[in-house]
């Protein structure tokens, strides 16, 4: 991984300083959607307003939940006509968990030996302070054609209703391309996995434990649909075998509750499944979701247990042209700024690049600083000359796109 600028741009010259110490405010800051303790992204977005107004822009404040703002700035160029580039980050981010598995303040945005820990320091605080700071140097260079819209939005880590709503308003509209800021070190990621959450409610009739045959036990039917999405998950494998980029189809069970019942000498009436499904191109979600139910009914049968499932979220796996205006501008600046050939990969999860390219067909790519799979972990952390590094490629990687040459 390169994690410092080897040749920064003299065009466009970033705030080293200044980015890296915005990241550590946006760090110090829980923006965990946290209704019990009263958290949410509110401060994280202000703090980017702010900063917004502060390089002479107009951002526009939208609140998408009470509480969670999204905040928008369009930059004109002031050089004429031109396309529309996007670069999109999230303010919010996950639970810190339990503080003793930390060996920093999850929220002091320590530095210590080049690296910039907390939560969110690359999940993905470190990438909307990039994007801000390379905007605005390319901002005061002068004019160019088109314009830049600067996106941060809320609610990336839940069911992404920040980057639905601006995709479904006017705000998204004439967007040529986005580069999502994500953690993916130093990858230009141009494909990004699917994803389908499927929950399946199993009720049956309560009972006595020794007295079984005076109920219809839904836990058996739980682990017969275990054992049959595991058979499944090997045919979807002998099928579409391994993505160059994203690896296998995965069908993962996450929850296995028995709701309505905990005690040893009880059968349940009722019981839950839920399964993280993450899909490559060429998969059918509507199959593989119909393929699931009747898995399910027939786990339930035995029993004479009733099977509703249903999908609490879907996803599309989306991909970008690797020879597309914008890909060949991000690898031209990657190569300009690093001194070294653009490396590609996928994402292996979803990103609010995923809801605006399916709601809004705008491209997208997905390239920021930090490790690809630090994001959630404790002691997450980003390098601090890899902060500087991505301004310094996001900048390049905008005058190339809007002026439509390769330098």
């Amino acid at each position: 991984m390169t994690t410092a600028p080897s040749r920064p741009s003299r065009r466009f010259p970033i705030d080293a300083e200044g980015v890296v110490e915005f990241t550590r405010r946006l760090v110090r800051v829980r923006s965990v959607h946290d209704p019990e303790r009263g958290t949410a992204e509110a401060e994280a977005a202000a703090l980017v307003e702010a900063k917004m107004r502060e390089f002479g822009w107009e951002p526009v404040v939208t609140e998408v939940a009470p509480g969670r703002p999204n905040v928008v700035a369009v930059v004109e160029g002031g050089g004429g006509p031109g396309p529309t580039l996007a670069f999109e980050g999230h303010t919010d981010v996950v639970t810190e968990g339990g503080s003793a598995e930390w060996s920093v303040d999850p929220f002091g945005g320590e530095i210590r030996d080049g690296r910039l820990y907390g939560r969110g320091a690359a999940d993905m605080k470190s990438g909307v302070a990039a994007m801000l700071y390379a905007v605005h140097a390319l901002h005061r260079a002068g004019p160019f054609p088109g314009r830049v819209a600067v996106c941060a939005l809320v609610d990336e880590e839940g069911m992404m209703i920040g980057a639905k709503h601006f995709a479904a308003s006017r705000q998204a509209s004439g967007i040529d391309g986005a580069v999502i800021c994500e953690p993916e070190e130093g990858e230009i990621c141009v494909v990004a996995k699917g994803a389908i959450r499927i929950r399946t409610d199993f009720t049956g009739t309560m009972a006595h434990g020794a007295m079984p045959q005076h109920g219809r036990n839904p836990l058996a039917a739980v682990g017969r649909l275990l054992v049959a999405l595991e058979r499944y998950q090997q045919e979807l494998w002998a099928e579409h075998g391994a993505h160059e980029h994203l690896g296998r189809v995965y069908l993962t069970p996450t929850v296995a509750d028995a709701g309505s019942a905990q005690q040893i000498n009880v059968i349940p009436a009722s019981a839950t499944v839920c399964v993280d499904v993450r899909t490559v191109p060429g998969v059918d979600h509507q199959a593989l979701v119909e393929r699931v139910a009747r898995l399910a009914r027939e786990a339930a049968e035995p029993e004479s247990v009733t099977a509703r499932t249903g999908v609490v979220d879907d996803r599309p796996a989306v991909a970008v042209d690797p020879d597309s205006p914008l890909v060949t501008a991000l690898a031209a600046a990657h190569e300009a700024v690093t001194g070294e050939a653009a490396r590609y990969g996928g994402v292996p999860g979803a990103t609010d690049g995923t809801i605006l390219t399916r709601d809004a067909g705008i491209p997208t790519v997905v390239y920021g600083p930090g490790g690809k799979w630090i994001a959630h972990q404790a002691d997450e952390f980003v390098e601090v000359d890899d902060i500087v590094r991505c301004a310094h490629v996001y900048a390049e990687a905008a005058e190339r796109f809007l002026t439509g040459g390769a330098r």
